[in-house]
């Protein structure tokens, strides 16, 4: 009997502990480096640059499984990617995190034709590979993976995950997207000013 009574005093304590402790829980995990705002759930679209205002309007595009069946992007114009199976696709160039067997890749294709810095934006972390295609006019091999300039986080709020910016001149280049963790994906390629 003083066993059951202790057990159950125990057992009361613990629970008491817990839920003393989980308000300042809650607050330090929000206020954690890394952790994301909290975004309510009837907050308006977070303000966007204009550049990146295309977001907020995407069209269906389903990502090509190769190089020669990549699906052209319009700088500007934001889509919701549909990608494959990572063992579906065959990178023009191997990814430097291609990502597992039940992750999604796909290939885009888009034209440059001014010199600039393009920013591409992405509604997820997965993993972005740019690559100039051949320097042939027409020749549609693919040619050198290109460094990013630049990296970042879209506005609060916004639902852009991962910004990257590359300097690019005239021509034409692929987006490889590999180890994303599903299979729909927005994306965005834009021109800064």
């Amino acid at each position: 009997m003083i066993g059951e009574k202790f057990r159950t005093w125990q057992g009361g304590l613990a629970a008491a502990v817990l839920l003393a402790w989980a308000p300042a829980g809650a607050a330090l995990a929000q206020d954690m480096p890394g952790m994301g705002t909290v975004c309510p759930a009837d907050a308006q679209a977070a303000a966007l640059p204009v550049e990146l205002s295309g977001w907020t309007r995407r069209v269906p595009l389903a990502a090509g499984r190769d190089a020669a069946s990549a699906a052209r992007l319009v700088p500007g114009t934001a889509i919701e990617g549909r990608l494959s199976p990572t063992p579906e696709v065959r990178y023009a160039l191997r990814p430097e995190k291609p990502g597992g067997s039940v992750s999604f890749g796909g290939i885009f294709a888009f034209t440059v034709a001014e010199t600039g810095r393009y920013r591409v934006a992405l509604g997820s972390a997965a993993w972005i590979d740019l690559i100039r295609m051949g320097e042939a006019a027409g020749s549609g091999t693919p040619g050198r993976g290109l460094a990013s300039i630049a990296h970042g986080h879209g506005p609060d709020c916004s639902g852009i995950r991962k910004m990257v910016d590359f300097a690019l001149e005239p021509g034409d280049y692929l987006v490889q997207i590999a180890a994303n963790a599903n299979e729909k994906m927005p994306l965005l390629v834009a021109r800064l000013p």
